[in-house]
């Protein structure tokens, strides 16, 4: 090559960059290997085009290249001392930061013997780029102390770093200095600052900065768009973005176009979103990456999946995040089917999915229906090697307890390795959910041991566990722990609490932790409270604590008019309890629920007016649910009605055909009434629709474990000791005068077996009962 200068950098003022950059490989002495040996005459205007395509085309290897030829030809080139020259080692520095190797900026920097204003805002911002924002700041500090004078660069290098760190004390300090120094009128600071105000949530200064920008450009219209989009103040990012079109100055660009689909996909206007589309359309922006990416994940946050999918078909190249993106729309929706579908395509497309597109197809499988697919995923994430990944695991986790499958949760969650707090609150949750509570307090006690940051998540479930069981010891437990892990003010934990302990019958603690409270208390502390106490029959407690909530102005909730009723319905107070359901409405604004109607018939019912809460029920809103069915058969049960009871029995057997206590419940009051036949009839329809009464089951803890036992359950080991040391219970019980509470009849249709006595057994024994004042038992 005769004038390799003059080749290189017409090439390089032409825009061939890469062009350049084979020139110089063709170099002779270009190689690593010879470069010491005979270096090419290059000048530093030549050397400064290669550093500088090297950095524009992000090729760290050809740069390395280019600066040891520089080194090694800085001893024998006509321009002396190359290697120490303040302008190439600018270039240098840049090229560097670019190609993310901040490490080697700085060692440049270091080993220059001259530094300007522009080696120092180069290498701050190599730092900044690269993710080393408090060294950027270090930077920025040693440069004020060398007597360097900051520019614009390295003040909007110093403020991004702030904006980084979320530092805004800091930002503002370096805010003073670009004033103080007169840099602070400059656009490049004024941008940066409008970002870092809006970014940390002082979306307020930062727009008050922006007006006062005389000449905005892309970057400042962008800047405070983003901002209010970012911080949820999309009307107002729509607002800006509109007053930029009418201004006309600046053409937006694919990043305006994606905070201002952010915008709308997070408000769910479409119809604006369907504006903006078209605006992109007409500035030839929609099949960009950006802007399509955006376009189609508002249009699925808009819950319009047909047009979120035609936006991702548009995009020319889509890459592994629009991909995921579209696929995890359809999985939030549940379309499991539509999102496996995408799925293929893109492993088609030659990409290989993340960690992010499994668990976007795990969130859409739901029900054991999508247990297969699920476990199809499972087996293609192993083969991916993702199962190695917490957060994939977690979601794997998670997948099975929706599916019902709790043994492959277990599974699961024994093979993580790193768990972290979302998989022990995943376990938990899905015991919890699956009514396991005996599991869930073991889990905390291992829990408890190993992971030394439990959140409210863990302690909410391991609570409820508790309430159900009535473990009162473990609830004192979490309550002592509140205090280890600075949990003690959190008021949704301390609500729970109070419940748990209201639950567990400890409404003494439960009184003592909402006095605690003090003005930390909300409406759900005295709903707790309120509800709890009524739960207990202590009426004339909840009450008391109702009229002192009201005359604090505490407006009541619908929980809260639960416990008031339940209150009046326990105490048969029922003229009050009716004035109350009466102005829930009128005067909260609370409309009554089936749980507040259930109440209102419990109230009725328990004190005799069965007509009364049947013709409460007739008149409801909605259909009643079983649960009011069932306290108006208790009801009839206890006040000997049996055309009542009937009528609520074939109301709950309406609903669930196999509900087994309504069975027993009419047994019992044909029994009680002595209608041996229908009692009969009855029986059998039990015995023909495999209906079984339920057994009863109780837990107790016993040195330091939790024992399950169920009626007329022999296989625990020491069963006949239990059942020895029972009988010897009741014999001292008879002995000390106790007489049981139900009549001899009752006893015979609480423990009667189907299998044993057939109907006309049954019809017999009802005529010998007329007959006989003593009942023979001889069949």
């Amino acid at each position: 090559m005769q004038n390799p200068n003059g080749t290189i950098l017409q090439l390089y003022h032409a825009g061939r960059l890469a062009a350049a950059l084979r020139a110089f490989e063709s170099l002779p002495s270009s190689s690593p290997a010879s470069a010491a040996a005979a270096p090419a005459p290059l000048t530093a205007a030549t050397y400064a085009a290669l550093v500088s395509a090297c950095s524009r085309l992000r090729s760290l290897p050809q740069g390395r290249r280019v600066h040891r030829h520089l080194v090694a030809s800085s001893s024998s080139s006509p321009d002396a001392q190359l290697a120490g020259n303040t302008v190439l080692g600018n270039h240098l520095i840049t090229m560097y930061g670019r190609c993310a190797a901040p490490d080697s900026a700085r060692q440049v920097f270091d080993e220059m013997p001259a530094r300007n204003p522009v080696s120092w805002a180069s290498v701050i911002a190599a730092h900044v780029q690269n993710g080393r924002a408090g060294d950027a700041l270090g930077l920025f500090s040693s440069m004020l102390r060398s007597g360097t004078a900051a520019d614009q660069f390295a003040l909007g290098s110093a403020v991004r770093a702030c904006t980084e760190l979320g530092d805004v004390g800091t930002g503002r300090q370096v805010h003073a200095h670009a004033l103080k120094s007169e840099r602070g009128s400059d656009l490049i600071v004024q941008n940066a600052l409008v970002t870092m105000y809006s970014k940390n949530g002082l979306v307020d200064d930062g727009f008050m900065l922006f007006e006062r920008i005389k000449d905005k450009d892309l970057i400042s219209w962008g800047s405070i768009i983003a901002g209010f989009a970012q911080q949820g103040f999309e009307m107002e990012a729509l607002q800006v973005f509109r007053e930029m079109i009418v201004e006309g100055s600046h053409h937006p660009n694919e990043f305006h176009f994606g905070s201002a689909f952010r915008a709308c996909g997070a408000v769910g206007s479409w119809e604006y979103g369907e504006q903006i589309h078209g605006l992109s359309i007409k500035y030839r922006l929609d099949r960009d990456l950006y802007v399509g990416c955006s376009l189609s994940d508002m249009y699925a946050r808009c819950k319009n999946l047909d047009s979120a999918r035609v936006a991702f078909y548009r995009i020319e190249a889509p890459d592994l995040v629009s991909w995921n993106s579209i696929v995890n729309a359809y999985s939030v929706e549940g379309l499991l089917s539509e999102a496996l579908v995408l799925f293929s395509e893109m492993r088609d497309s030659g990409l290989r999915p993340d960690g992010i597109t499994v668990r976007g197809l795990l969130c859409a499988c739901v029900g054991r229906d999508a247990l297969y697919h699920g476990r199809m995923i499972h087996s293609y994430l192993v083969k991916l090697g993702l199962d190695g990944d917490v957060s994939v695991c977690n979601s794997l986790l998670s997948m099975y307890a929706r599916c019902s499958d709790l043994s492959s949760a277990m599974d699961v969650f024994h093979e993580i390795k790193d768990q972290d707090v979302v998989t022990w609150n995943s376990i938990l949750t899905a015991c919890a959910q699956h009514n396991h509570p005996e599991e869930v307090l073991k889990l905390f006690s291992l829990l408890n041991k190993s992971e030394p940051s439990l959140d409210r998540i863990s302690l909410n479930n391991v609570l409820s566990a508790s309430a159900e069981l009535g473990y009162f010891e473990m609830v004192k437990q979490v309550h002592a722990y509140t205090f280890k892990a600075g949990l003690v003010d959190d008021r949704m934990l301390s609500n729970t609490l109070i419940d748990t302990y209201a639950k567990c019958g400890s409404l003494d603690d439960a009184m003592r932790l909402f006095e605690i409270m003090g003005n930390n208390r909300d409406v759900f502390s005295w709903s707790s409270l309120i509800v709890g106490y009524a739960q207990f029959g202590y009426a004339k407690e909840a009450l008391d604590l109702f009229s002192r909530m009201r005359s604090l102005g505490i407006r009541p909730n619908h929980v809260t008019f639960i416990g008031v009723l339940t209150a009046c319905s326990r105490v048969g107070f029922v003229n009050e309890g009716c004035y109350y359901y009466s102005i829930m409405e009128p005067e909260y604004g609370i409309v009554p629920t089936r749980e507040h109607c259930s109440c209102i018939v419990d109230l009725l019912a328990r004190a005799g007016k069965l007509t009364e809460a049947a013709n409460f029920i007739d008149q409801m809103p909605f259909e009643p649910d079983i649960i009011m069915w069932k306290t108006l058969l208790a009801a009839s049960k206890m006040h000997n009605d049996m055309e009542m009871g009937k009528r609520a029995a074939e109301g709950i057997l309406n609903i669930d055909p196999s509900h087994s206590a309504a069975y027993v419940l009419l047994c019992n009051i044909y029994a009680a009434s002595g209608n041996w036949n229908e009692f009969a009839r009855l029986k059998k329809a039990m015995r023909t629709s495999g209906v079984k009464k339920s057994p009863g089951k109780s837990w107790v803890k016993l040195k330091g474990e939790l024992k399950v036992f169920i009626v007329e359950d022999r296989s625990h080991p020491e069963s006949e000791e239990i059942y020895a040391m029972l009988e010897l219970i009741g014999m001292e019980m008879i002995k000390a005068g106790y007489v049981p509470k139900h009549s001899w009849k009752h006893a015979i249709v609480d423990h009667i077996d189907s299998d044993l006595f057939n109907e006309e057994m049954l019809a017999e024994y009802g005529n010998n009962q007329r007959d006989n004042s003593t009942p023979n038992l001889s069949v």
